[in-house]
């Protein structure tokens, strides 16, 4: 018995709960003031955007840490299928950091390296932004060998997950510094970034399990024949 996923009830199902996420914690911001819903208890802090170590947390680092174990597999056969092996690992690993600083928030502690004020009243950006060029310059041959759809899409999903986890830390900072960080200004912009990172991610995940897919790889669950003495036993009863 085999039970297999579709890629296109795979990416109807990613974006069904990225919306259902997202929604929810942009729901509870809206109605927090309207309502009266407390901000340090009950579903604000457990559903919003903007607090850590909560739901939208713990949603987006699984799918980093998914896009990881997609990256390893990719690199355990990349010395058969074109090389740049090192190139998959490295990824690999970065996405699987990035899977826990989204749990622990480790980039917090760089904001205290620099302390900066507007738009770069989150400076962690400037030295995040730094590692991300760098990383970009390294990886342009890797990105040259790739197949031009995988290329593009591989883009688009990087360019909106920069986006939203820098660019948009920029507003963010300015409004946090000028307005605080505890309304409903803060919580929208803060939406929009989180969405932005979340989209990215989920396109970045179905590019990898395409990949995959043109590399003869499937995602799946079997089972195995059934042992001779177990077949004998269900025939009988």
């Amino acid at each position: 018995m085999q039970i297999t996923i579709p890629r296109a009830r795979l990416r109807a199902a990613l974006f069904a709960v990225m919306a259902i996420v997202a929604s929810a914690g942009l729901a509870v911001e809206v109605l927090r003031p309207i309502v009266g819903l407390k901000r340090r208890s009950g579903v604000v802090p457990l559903l919003s955007l903007s607090y850590e170590q909560n739901v939208p947390t713990w949603y987006t680092s699984s799918l980093l840490l998914t896009c990881s174990l997609c990256l390893a597999v990719i690199a355990a056969g990349a010395r058969r299928a074109g090389g740049f092996v090192k190139h998959w690992w490295i990824l690999s690993a970065a996405f699987l950091y990035i899977s826990l600083d989204e749990v622990v928030e480790l980039h917090e502690g760089a904001s205290s390296w620099i302390e900066l004020g507007g738009a770069f009243y989150y400076s962690w950006v400037i030295p995040a932004a730094a590692v991300v060029a760098v990383f970009a310059v390294a990886y342009l041959r890797f990105l040259g060998h790739l197949p031009r759809h995988t290329r593009n899409r591989f883009l688009l999903s990087g360019g909106i997950y920069v986006a939203g986890a820098l660019a948009m830390e920029l507003p963010l900072g300015y409004w946090a510094e000028h307005a605080g960080s505890d309304n409903l200004g803060y919580a929208l912009i803060d939406f929009v970034e989180e969405s932005m990172e979340m989209l990215g991610v989920n396109l970045f995940l179905l590019a990898l399990v395409d990949h995959l897919a043109v590399q003869g790889w499937t995602i799946g669950f079997s089972q195995g024949a059934p042992e001779p003495q177990a077949a004998a036993a269900e025939r009988a009863a």
